[in-house]
């Protein structure tokens, strides 16, 4: 049986081998994919020991995106961009990297959640591996601008500078802020950073939100509550991840299998079973 895993530190919480197996039973595919925690400095040891085990590929979390991306010999045109990747595949010339992240996140906002990206004003929260790897993806559906605000703006800039070309080419206009001051007001606000992880509700002020803006948090189940409730209480739409982790997923499956999963039926599914109270994976 092919094997297949998510790399992280933490890890415990993901879906991820949940979601694919439900992938694999609705398609016909047999595979086993699991998790393994990844200590820091520790990713190159745990690919090799899977791909000596026979691992065929695996998803990468936070935090390793970024070095994930630099150990791979042949690597997508998205992940190269984003200079981070969340998906190895164990090939015979090499490890190949991409970056499924942000076709997931334009997935379940334009498809899942029904929200036109185009012509928007758009936040987008932070500069790490998250935010690297859907800004160009959020590019390509043509908002009006894209603001990168994060604590570290040097940061930011760098980000916004490695996209500009792109943003030019779509007419977007691609802007930085810092965290404490971010200018103007937005229909969708995005929160790729791990604030949630520690329940430090919203990093940004109220004051950024247009009237029933859509405020979605990158995080989801319990990580993501405080910045949800944070923004209904400004009369926001309120998201979490869910839908993204489905949809990143089913294009990481779709590379690894040849074959397109029923995400929004496995989506469904899920929020269903989460929604019961209880924290056991559904069966």
């Amino acid at each position: 049986m092919d094997q297949y895993c998510v790399m992280g530190n933490p890890v415990a919480h993901s879906q991820s081998p949940w979601i694919h197996a439900r992938f694999a039973e609705l398609t016909g595919q047999s595979l086993h994919y699991g998790r393994r925690l990844v200590e820091t400095g520790g990713l190159v040891d745990a690919l090799q020991a899977f791909a000596a085990e026979g691992g065929k590929g695996c998803n990468i979390t936070v935090p390793f995106k970024f070095e994930a991306q630099a150990l791979a010999q042949r690597t997508s045109e998205r992940a190269l961009l984003a200079q981070a990747a969340n998906l190895l595949s164990f090939e015979p010339d090499g490890i190949f990297s991409d970056n499924t992240d942000g076709m997931g996140l334009v997935q379940d906002i334009q498809v899942n959640a029904g929200f036109n990206l185009r012509g928007r004003q758009v936040l987008l929260i932070g500069a790490g591996g998250a935010a690297a790897g859907v800004l160009g993806p959020l590019i390509l559906a043509q908002p009006a601008g894209i603001t990168v605000a994060n604590r570290t703006r040097s940061k930011a800039h760098s980000l916004v500078e490695r996209h500009t070309p792109l943003a030019g080419l779509h007419r977007v206009t691609l802007q930085t802020s810092a965290l404490e001051s971010v200018p103007g007001q937005f229909d969708l606000v995005i929160n790729a950073t791990v604030s949630s992880l520690s329940g430090a509700g919203s990093p940004v002020a109220a004051s950024t939100l247009k009237l029933g803006a859509l405020v979605y948090d990158m995080m989801y189940g319990p990580a993501a509550q405080d910045f949800m409730a944070w923004a209904q209480a400004h009369g926001a739409q309120a998201r979490d991840g869910l839908g993204m982790l489905v949809e990143q997923a089913a294009e990481a499956f779709a590379i690894w299998r040849g074959v397109r999963p029923p995400s929004a039926q496995v989506l469904a599914e899920l929020r269903h079973h989460l929604a019961q109270g209880t924290d056991r994976t559904p069966r």
